[in-house]
């Protein structure tokens, strides 16, 4: 069953954690990066990017860039007043996107849980982005970004976190992008009686975060092998995550856009589209429900729905994204392995149509798919059959802050 642990988070102080807590490292590129946090010393992004403040053309995964995240993570826990909390506590963290709140648990998890299957996961991960995650894990000692976890509703967990969502947060500020973060303290008893609720829940999913969840195992795995008294309850056996009820969670759609027709003219390739999918109007640039995806070529906007029996699909196959790899992007316009093929991109749904507009009318690009969002059910059901889900499948939001808590692994 899922264990979830307290543990002394380090903390900024409730005036500096709004300059501290920076978007996750992999949603900004390195320029995004240094604009956000320009004329802000105290911003995470000096530690989970901290090319930022070396010479341009500086190798990403140096001993430098780590060396330089190590001590820019020095300077703030002294610059910003980090502390670590003298208890040890589960940490309630709550966002607020427009009219989208959604409130989970700050806490550690289980490496073993997670290597064991217990935690699960939909994405294969990359072995290049596994190794710079885990670097900056044993370079800084401590996981700085939570991995974001989700599980099956369970009331009276609810009623619990009400009550201390009822109390003054630790922190309340709202972010630049406008999203609203709160973090309270659970406290010793109530950190234990969450505890208790959780050994009845079978198990956690990951939403997303998994290269933040394997460099959890491998650091835990190279700590132990360097640690000749290791005994199994060193904090690197635990890994910092933030939980949700899966009834909370906001994903939206991950659409695509193609470079190039693959050398077919419009015609042939509106006419192959044709034997697999009926092509109407769209009534929107975005899906009205699942089987529906939008394309948008030569400057209109046009539905797709199969005109195949999907019924006796698997999860994996049955998912939009699926269907339009397989009946499209891979037999008509050539991608044969979306995560690696410099003719896709990717595009985020909080970007938004127009996006996938400007970019095919900017000559970028050819055609853009706009998709109905993977629903955490499906999520579910994939990892829950041992699946792996087609690359990009899902984008949640809001997304979850570094440094609003750490988990260190020495004090």
């Amino acid at each position: 069953m899922a264990k979830i642990y307290s543990f002394n988070g380090l903390l900024p102080t409730p005036e500096t954690a709004r300059l501290v807590a920076s978007v996750p490292y992999d949603v900004v590129n390195s320029e995004e990066a240094a604009r956000l946090a320009e004329g802000n010393r105290l911003s995470f992004l000096r530690i989970s990017r901290p090319e930022i403040e070396l010479p341009p053309g500086t190798d990403l995964h140096s001993d430098t860039a780590y060396a330089k995240a190590a001590s820019n993570f020095k300077r703030l826990i002294k610059d910003a007043l980090l502390s670590f909390d003298p208890e040890k506590n589960i940490y309630v963290y709550s966002l607020k996107m427009g009219e989208h709140r959604q409130t989970g648990l700050a806490a550690v998890f289980s490496v073993d849980e997670y290597d064991s299957g217990i935690i699960k996961k939909h994405e294969k991960t990359r072995k290049d982005k596994e190794d710079d995650r885990t670097r900056h894990i044993v370079e800084l000692k401590a996981q700085t970004g939570p991995v974001f976890l989700t599980y099956k509703d369970l009331p009276k967990i609810d009623a619990l976190v009400s009550e201390i969502t009822s109390e003054p947060p630790l922190f309340d500020f709202v972010a630049p992008d406008g999203i609203s973060h709160k973090l309270w303290k659970a406290g010793v008893a109530r950190s234990s009686k969450l505890s208790e609720f959780f050994e009845s829940i079978p198990a956690l999913y990951i939403a997303d975060g998994h290269h933040r969840a394997a460099a959890a195992s491998r650091t835990r795995a190279e700590m132990r092998r360097s640690n000749p008294s290791h005994s199994g309850n060193e904090d690197y056996n635990r890994f910092m995550a933030v939980v949700f009820p899966s009834s909370q969670l906001k994903v939206l759609p991950y659409n695509r856009v193609v470079k190039d027709m693959n050398g077919l003219s419009d015609e042939a390739f509106l006419t192959a589209v044709s034997k697999k999918f009926s092509i109407t109007p769209a009534k929107s640039p975005s899906p009205q429900s699942q089987s529906e995806i939008c394309m948008y070529f030569r400057g209109k906007w046009r539905s797709l729905r199969p005109n195949f029996d999907i019924s006796s699909l698997g999860p994996i196959e049955a998912l939009d994204v699926s269907i339009l790899q397989d009946n499209l992007l891979g037999p008509l316009l050539g991608i044969d392995d979306p995560k690696t093929d410099k003719r896709i991109d990717f595009v985020g749904g909080i970007r938004g149509t127009a996006e996938l507009e400007k970019l095919v009318d900017s000559g970028a690009f050819a055609v853009a798919f706009s998709m109905y969002p993977t629903s955490v059910s499906q999520v579910m059901a994939v990892s829950d059959n041992g699946g792996i889900m087609p690359p990009k499948s899902t984008w949640f939001e809001p997304k979850l802050r570094d440094g609003m808590v750490c988990h260190c692994f020495s004090r």
